[in-house]
């Protein structure tokens, strides 16, 4: 969706945004939470600075782990598939 507004003659399309949009219910178990609250109160933050961190910092890191899960996959499933050829080649 877009909201279309004039500015100086121009037309700009503006993505709409819906209160609430942004925002994540995670449930979590109590041991997380606890840890989350520790490391606010050691660093002078709120819990949800907390989490919004570990978010930014996690986010990137599990794209890195899928992309090197999903490299190895193909690689091990071409590997498998040259050792299949080799063995019927001896088979033969």
């Amino acid at each position: 969706m877009s909201i279309k507004s004039t500015a100086e003659g121009n037309i700009l399309n503006k993505p709409l945004r819906i209160r609430g949009e942004h925002c994540l219910n995670v449930f979590v178990s109590f041991e997380m939470k606890e840890k989350l609250r520790e490391l606010a109160a050691r660093y002078d933050r709120t819990v949800a600075d907390m989490v919004r961190a570990v978010l930014k910092i996690g986010i990137p890191m599990m794209e890195g782990i899928s992309e090197a899960e999903e490299t190895m996959l193909k690689e091990y499933m071409l590997l498998f598939r040259k050792f299949r050829k080799i063995k019927n080649l001896k088979d033969i």
